[in-house]
């Protein structure tokens, strides 16, 4: 797999770790061992992947990643020690697309990556594949969204999410099914991760009019377009 991964990591042996395993599946990488080095090393690089340490010297990940999120959607995972919930959340909502717990296992770590790459760098090959909905395109080929004939910006797991969820319109999926289908995880995973990823397209999808994205109780979510209570 040649694609080329950031690691930022302030313990030396966690980056020799995981650079071994990375290398040995054909990747190239780069190492910051702190925020700022790290925010330094991706624009001189512009890496495909980034494996990002939330607790890191000078400038911390989530710092680090808002930075990045300003322009970039480049796909991240989050690396933390901590087992505090609120630390995933913020680093879901900021933009990161799937996240490890230290200690992690490193083969789990690259089976992410590999799963994370392939879906963001994911290419349809028919000439046109838009789902239209009022006010809402979906376009897989070139992975664009367009609300109200304006575009959205969306980091490569929202874009995920949203198109699974629209090219099934009015089928509800449970969370561990998200889990599995969108982000390949083969075992159910923690279902905050889906509930921080379909909040920020709720937001990002805002409109006067419609929404797009329903809860179904019990059960999980669905893509299916309802007038607003308002209308």
């Amino acid at each position: 797999m040649n694609i080329k991964v950031l690691i930022a990591e302030d313990d030396p042996k966690i980056i020799n770790l995981i650079r071994l395993y990375l290398e040995s599946e054909g990747m190239s990488v780069v190492c910051a061992s702190n925020g700022r080095e790290a925010v330094k090393l991706f624009e001189m690089v512009s890496p495909d992947l980034i494996i990002l340490d939330i607790m890191m010297p000078e400038m911390d990940g989530l710092e680090v990643l808002k930075h990045i999120r300003k322009e970039h959607f480049t796909p991240v995972i989050l690396l933390t020690a901590r087992d505090d919930e609120l630390d995933k959340v913020l680093g879901l909502e900021i933009g990161a697309d799937d996240y490890v717990t230290k200690p992690f296992s490193p083969r789990e770590l690259v089976a992410r990556v590999k799963s994370l790459w392939r879906r963001s760098s994911a290419t349809q090959q028919e000439t046109d594949q838009r789902l239209i909905f009022p006010d809402l395109t979906i376009d897989s080929e070139r992975r664009e969204v367009l609300l109200k004939d304006q575009p959205v910006k969306l980091t490569p797991k929202e874009f995920d999410l949203l198109l699974f969820l629209a090219e099934s319109a009015e089928r509800p999926f449970s969370r561990d099914t998200l889990l599995m289908r969108v982000w390949n995880y083969d075992y159910p995973g923690d279902d905050r991760t889906v509930d921080v990823h379909i909040k920020r397209l709720r937001n990002k999808l805002s409109h006067e009019k419609y929404t797009y994205l329903q809860t179904v109780w019990g059960v999980g979510y669905k893509f299916e377009v309802k007038q607003t209570e308002d209308q």
